[in-house]
């Protein structure tokens, strides 16, 4: 297990299933949270032929997580590209003790994520919706 700042420490299978997404695109997502604030651990991941719908449905109203997302879209130039989205999901709604924690593991998982393009930080549904990933691209 990796370490992270926090002392919350990443899944050995955090990382592999990431490198699963970006190489072999056997998903579209992948959602972790932290487990007992001990360690990042896999919560679910999506099909390659899942909908950004279906992703945002795993971040919980009151909760917070790390999400990862495989973003397809054409460009201007009419090109088919892809880009990989880290979500660090922090609503409003959730106990400070949790968006602490997560606040404070976020850079050191994902420096363990490579290949990650941009990232999202988000407090509400209206900061996941599918335009800001358009708007970054």
């Amino acid at each position: 297990m990796a370490g992270a700042s926090s002392g919350v420490a990443v899944a050995d299978n955090c990382v592999e299933i990431f490198m699963d997404l970006k190489k072999k695109r056997k998903y579209r997502y992948i959602v972790y949270k932290i487990d007992g604030e001990k360690q990042v651990v896999l919560e679910t991941t999506g099909e390659p032929d899942a909908t950004y719908a279906e992703f945002c449905t795993h971040l919980p109203e009151n909760d917070c997580r790390y999400g990862i997302y495989d973003h397809d879209f054409v460009d201007k130039e009419g090109c088919q590209k892809s880009k990989i989205v880290f979500f660090a999901w922090s609503p409003d709604t959730a106990k400070v003790k949790p968006k602490m924690l997560y606040a404070s593991s976020k850079d050191s998982f994902r420096k363990e994520l490579e290949g990650i393009h941009f990232e999202i930080q988000c407090t509400d549904a209206s900061e996941i919706d599918i335009q800001a990933i358009h708007d970054k691209c």
